[in-house]
């Protein structure tokens, strides 16, 4: 049997097509974009035609996006730029219970060590935030909400328009994280009402090591370092050239494919929710079937921990993820099913299984086949299985 990859939240293979548009940009065009010859030209001229592309997809202007080198970078961006910003007249922030620790440990840092207020927006057992909840945590002193679009774990969708409604006629930002939402639903700033936005290019079938940041026109953010001039001093150091022309093509794909992949993970993965169901006892889909991005099926296996289970498949040659690939290995539960308010015993056994456009019906059948005995055989040598 043929390797099967679920784990696509993580990082997912390059597209032979992006690969294609970056060779180029990694051997005869391979200047730096702020060299004033030929060779910084032409890096300077693809550059900025992948910023107006990107930029055209999530409908914002192009001097309004900044390249980094990533998701966890234009989040940190976000949280301490915006805290740099406002130290020294509002120290109120608000994020998600269930955010990235991306969000969260930067917010963390801002607490301990510089005395800012740090409140968890909550979640319900859904892992949905509410614009009510939002508006009785909202102060005079709030500087920044942030709230991610689709959760990383479980692919619930937030209702990011209501709740970006309440900062509207404030001076606090807004934020969001679109990591795992870009190129799988529509990401438009101006529909989703946000001053601040985060994306990568590696979930979506794109380079490792570049994504980019949306700063609404005005908005003017601390750079997190120093030492350039390169992204109008936002974003300091060389530009990955090859990334972003890389970045741009990934989204090109991720907007032609968009209601083709839908429709497909959709389908699967609601087979997938049914069979194992159906075939397995006491497991429990985290989120609900629908306000997703399809590709991500969350499901908690009573009585056994989710490492054990990830170690079993993994010998199968099936590779899942039991949370967030940046935790993974962790002893404690997900803080995402935490949050929701779900058991411990339940939330310590939870899979993430992620798939992508190179799955099919026969590897999910396969997964099916080969995790009951994975499952029985856990539970079997289980002390708390049936307490």
């Amino acid at each position: 049997m043929k390797p099967i990859y679920l784990d696509h939240n993580a990082t997912t293979p390059v597209d032979p097509e992006v690969v294609e548009a970056m060779i180029p940009y990694l051997t005869g065009k391979f200047g730096n974009a702020s060299s004033a010859h030929n060779y910084g030209r032409d890096a300077k001229v693809a550059l900025e035609n992948s910023r107006e592309q990107i930029a055209g997809i999530i409908n914002c202007d192009p001097s309004e996006l900044y390249f980094t080198s990533g998701g966890t970078e234009s989040d940190n961006m976000a949280v301490l730029g915006t805290a740099a910003k406002f130290k020294d007249k509002r120290n109120h922030i608000i994020v998600g219970a269930a955010e990235h620790h991306a969000i969260l440990e930067p917010a963390e840092f801002l607490e301990h060590k510089h005395g800012f207020k740090i409140d968890l927006l909550p979640v319900n057992s859904e892992g949905l935030s509410s614009p009510e909840d939002l508006k009785t945590l909202l102060t005079d002193n709030t500087c920044l909400v942030s709230v991610m679009h689709a959760n990383n774990e479980t692919g619930m969708i937030q209702d990011i328009p209501a709740l970006s409604a309440l900062t509207k006629d404030t001076k606090t930002l807004f934020h969001t994280d679109a990591v795992q939402a870009i190129g799988k639903i529509p990401v438009d700033v101006k529909k989703l009402g946000v001053d601040l936005l985060s994306l990568t290019a590696h979930k979506i079938y794109g380079p490792k090591g570049i994504g980019a940041f949306f700063i609404r026109s005005g908005i003017k953010l601390d750079p997190l370092f120093y030492g350039g001039s390169h992204e109008k001093k936002r974003r300091p150091g060389t530009e990955n050239v090859a990334g972003i022309v890389g970045l741009a093509k990934t989204l090109e794909i991720a907007q032609q494919k968009m209601d083709e992949d839908y429709k497909k993970l959709y389908d699967l993965s609601e087979y997938f929710i049914s069979r194992v169901t159906a075939d397995i006892p006491d497991v429990y889909l985290n989120g609900t079937l629908k306000n997703r991005v399809p590709q991500t099926v969350n499901l908690s296996f009573k009585g056994i921990e989710g490492e054990s289970i990830l170690l079993g498949l993994d010998l199968k040659g099936v590779a899942v993820s039991s949370g967030s690939a940046c935790t993974s290995g962790a002893t404690e539960p997900s803080h995402v099913l935490q949050a929701m308010g779900i058991d411990k015993v339940v939330s310590q056994g939870a899979i993430r299984f992620s798939m992508g456009r190179s799955t099919t019906k026969d590897d999910l059948d396969y997964v099916i086949s080969v995790l009951p005995e994975v499952v029985n055989r856990l539970r079997e040598m289980s002390p708390i299985y049936n307490q």
